[in-house]
Order: C-alpha cells, then sequence, then structure tokens
C-alpha cells in the first residue's frame, strides 16, 4: 500500500458530499450514538460500488449510457426526496427530546441508499483503484479488495469524527431555535444542490 493511496484516499473522504451531509446532520439532531449509524450506513452504501469496479461491472455503468442514466436519476431522485423531507418535516433536525426518535435501522437505510444510488462512487473506484495497482501484480483482485476495504475504514472513521464534530454542536444549537432552523434549511439546500448538480452532471 502507497502513501499516496492514503492520502488521496483521505482526500476524498474528507470532501464534503452526501455522506457527510446525513451524518453531520444526524450528529447534529440525534448525537454521537446515531450519527456512528449514519456512518455506518454510508460506508455500507460504499460496498456495491468497490464490489463493482473489482468484478469489473462498474464498465458497464461507463460505457451504458442507459444504465448509467437510470441510476443516476434515481439517486437524483432520492436526494431531493432527502431534501424535501428536511425542509418540510421540522422534527427531522429537532435535538428536543419530544422529537420521535429515528430507528437505528431507519439511520442505515438512508446512508445506504444514498451512496448505492450515486452512479459516480462506481465510476470512482474504477478509475481510483487501478492506479493503485503495480504493472503486473499476480493477485490484483486481492489488492483491490484490500484498498476498497481501507477506503471503507477510512471512510468509517472520518465519518464518525464528523458527527462527533456535530454531536457537539447539539447544546449550542438546542438553546438557539433560529440557528437549528439555519441548520435545518442548509442541509435542505445542499441535498437539493447536490441532487441538481448529479442531474445535470456528464458522465
Amino acid at each position: 500500500m502507497s502513501p499516496e493511496f492514503l492520502i488521496t484516499s483521505l482526500i476524498v473522504v474528507l470532501l464534503p458530499g452526501t455522506g457527510v451531509i446525513y451524518t453531520l446532520s444526524i450528529g447534529l439532531s440525534r448525537g454521537f450514538r446515531q450519527s456512528i449509524l449514519a456512518a455506518f450506513g454510508c460506508t455500507l452504501g460504499i460496498l456495491p460500488a468497490a464490489i463493482a469496479s473489482i468484478v469489473g461491472l462498474a464498465a458497464i455503468l461507463h460505457t451504458s449510457a442507459l444504465a448509467y442514466q437510470a441510476i443516476k436519476f434515481l439517486g437524483v431522485a432520492y436526494l431531493l426526496f432527502m431534501a424535501w423531507s428536511i425542509f418540510r418535516d421540522e422534527s427531522s433536525l429537532s435535538v428536543d427530546g419530544d422529537s420521535p426518535k429515528k430507528s437505528p435501522l431507519k439511520v442505515i437505510i438512508n446512508g445506504t441508499l444514498l451512496n448505492v444510488l450515486n452512479p459516480k462512487l462506481s465510476l470512482f473506484f474504477l478509475a481510483f483503484l487501478p492506479q493503485f495497482i503495480p504493472a503486473g501484480t499476480e493477485n490484483g483482485l486481492a489488492l483491490m479488495s484490500s484498498l476498497a476495504a481501507i477506503f471503507m475504514l477510512m471512510t468509517f472513521v472520518v465519518f464518525i469524527a464528523y458527527g462527533a464534530l456535530a454531536s457537539l454542536a447539539r447544546d449550542y444549537v438546542t438553546s438557539r431555535p433560529t440557528v437549528l432552523k439555519w441548520f435545518r434549511r442548509s442541509f435542505a439546500a445542499c441535498f437539493g444542490l447536490l441532487g441538481l448538480k448529479l442531474a445535470l452532471s456528464e458522465k
């Protein structure tokens, strides 16, 4: 494993995306424990893309415009659904003790779907992992699998850190309803903008 792989992976994981935004929102609204579930769900959502790239199925998305567009617009629809749900449901970012709690399974499923329905993840792995496989490697499949596992572990750890930071801000947000309202609208806007960006993106 090269230092270049670790550095590049860390930069990619740290960049704000749908998974980061989702984990931050859960950490802020539901606390650290549920942010761990969100991080786990987002990490689990990477698995299909990693497997696809390893066995070569991601090439189908790369060459088939129909397959790519189908998965892309499913992802767009889900991102816009998340944006609308957060915007209209004030309890979705409430830190009040009386607010309804999301079930652990629902937190995990939402995080998983955010990444499963992102076709760019498959294309990312298809372009990313092979760069770190030395020419002439006899067991490239095993090496790619280990690199994918390291990337997922790194994602999980970094997302937990994001969730922890968000949960630390809960007391500040609790005492300031205006700040909570701003956060809710900001998260909704982020999901909406990410959905539009995905919808307008090319391969």
